[in-house]
């Protein structure tokens, strides 16, 4: 079994100047303006996110695609999102008995369960004990989409998610909260910051106010950790 200590993305399509411009159109074409320069243009692009929800419509003219892996009790947060589009991992088509796979499942440890601990060797044991089973059903003919019913919740699973810039703006307000699941958090703070990168005029003031939370939430639990 192998076990992954955090969640990963990678960002897949970003064609962020065409984003951009896609942005800027429409904007321009709501208020019967033109640009004077890319300074007009960022000053433009900060006032959508600022403003009510009506003027923030242009942001849905861009897109952004992002692949995760994480647990498959994330994924299913994520996939609770309206305006987006999901592909993911099936458990149903996919036999972690094969080679692809290593001949092993790979589950990912939730943050809050540290190592070296009682809860964290109880947590690998049912996960071994999980694993065992699933591949004892599938030695005795039983399809993977029936074993996998043994399978636990953090169970690795890759997800991709494509959704429009506005809906990453309430996909990441909503994750990367401190009301959200720590795992959730984690898998979507990176993404955030890449984003604030791209687009600073729409996610910077955001990620510089979840990434001081991150910091405060998640460093400090990693030295502790690290100091037991």
């Amino acid at each position: 079994m192998k076990i992954m200590s955090y969640p990963t993305y990678e960002i897949l399509r970003n064609p962020i100047e065409a984003n951009r411009e896609s942005i800027l159109e429409s904007a321009r074409l709501c208020f019967k303006s033109e640009s004077t320069g890319r300074e007009s243009d960022s000053r433009l692009l900060t006032r959508l996110v600022e403003e009510d929800d009506a003027m923030a419509t242009p942001i849905e003219m861009a897109d952004f695609k992002v692949r995760i892996t994480t647990d498959r009790g994330i994924a299913n947060e994520f996939v609770r999102h309206r305006i987006a589009s999901f592909n993911q991992e099936s458990t149903r088509y996919c036999n972690y008995s094969l080679g692809k796979f290593g001949h092993e499942i790979t589950v990912v440890k939730p943050f809050e369960i540290r190592e070296h601990t009682m809860e964290y060797y109880l947590w690998g044991k049912d996960c071994r004990r999980a694993e065992k089973t699933y591949f004892d059903l599938l030695d005795l003919g039983v399809k993977p989409e029936t074993a996998r019913a043994v399978l636990p919740t953090c169970l690795a699973t890759t997800i991709d998610i494509k959704a429009n810039l506005r809906e990453w703006y309430h996909i990441l307000k909503q994750r990367t909260s401190r009301r959200a699941h720590p795992d959730a958090r984690l898998a979507m703070h990176g993404i955030l910051l890449d984003l604030a990168a791209f687009y600073p005029e729409l996610f910077e003031s955001l990620a510089e106010e979840r990434n001081l939370q991150f910091i405060e939430d998640f460093a400090k639990k990693d030295v502790e950790k690290g100091n037991e």
